[in-house]
């Protein structure tokens, strides 16, 4: 248990039987009135994201989240399988739910972390850049340059980048995870 003054960004609470991760929060003391805490939630499981106040004080349940370092080795059906590389040589199987999106950039060997709450995971952290390769893209047109256009380009894990219109088949890009932006190439 926590009261709302000790409440700090990335806190993870546990309201209504459901996890929420505090993404801000400010303390407000009218002029007029009793002092409250003003805060936006994002739930973890959903992502959904909601602003709810609290009275200043006002005692609020923590969950424990236990966040490992874990290197991403295979896609077994339904479930990615992470290992604990750094200690136990476990390997844990996380359900596509729970990777969500990030799967469009998880490549193999790579390290991410992976929370935990319970032993049940509950959503996997990606480096904020990776180094991935094209596949396919369109063959770019004598005076393309990089002040142009974009184009659509597919990268080694089926995901779709919008790419300068210089970038060929082969290439190494450097993408966000994101939100899935070409940040440069190497």
């Amino acid at each position: 248990m926590a009261t709302t003054n000790d409440l700090k960004n990335g806190l993870v609470l546990n309201l209504d039987k459901e996890l929420w991760s505090v993404v801000e929060f400010q303390h407000v003391k009218p002029g007029k009135g009793p002092a409250f805490v003003r805060t936006k939630l994002k739930s973890v499981m959903s992502g959904k994201v909601v602003d709810k106040t609290f009275n200043a004080g006002t005692k609020v349940e923590t969950a424990t989240v236990d966040k490992r370092t874990m290197q991403y080795l295979y896609l077994d059906g339904e479930e990615f399988v992470f290992m604990d590389h750094l200690d136990t040589f476990e390997q844990f199987h996380v359900p596509k739910a729970v990777v969500g999106s990030n799967a469009d950039f998880l490549l193999p060997e790579a390290e991410v972390t992976v929370a935990f709450h319970e032993g049940v995971p509950l959503y996997v952290e990606l480096p904020t850049s990776v180094m991935i390769e094209v596949t396919y893209t369109e063959p770019g047109l004598q005076g393309d340059r990089s002040t142009g256009g974009t184009k659509p380009a597919t990268v080694e894990t089926g995901a779709t980048v919008q790419v300068p219109l210089f970038i060929t088949t082969g290439e190494k890009i450097k993408v966000d995870t994101r939100d899935g932006r070409y940040l440069g190439r190497s």
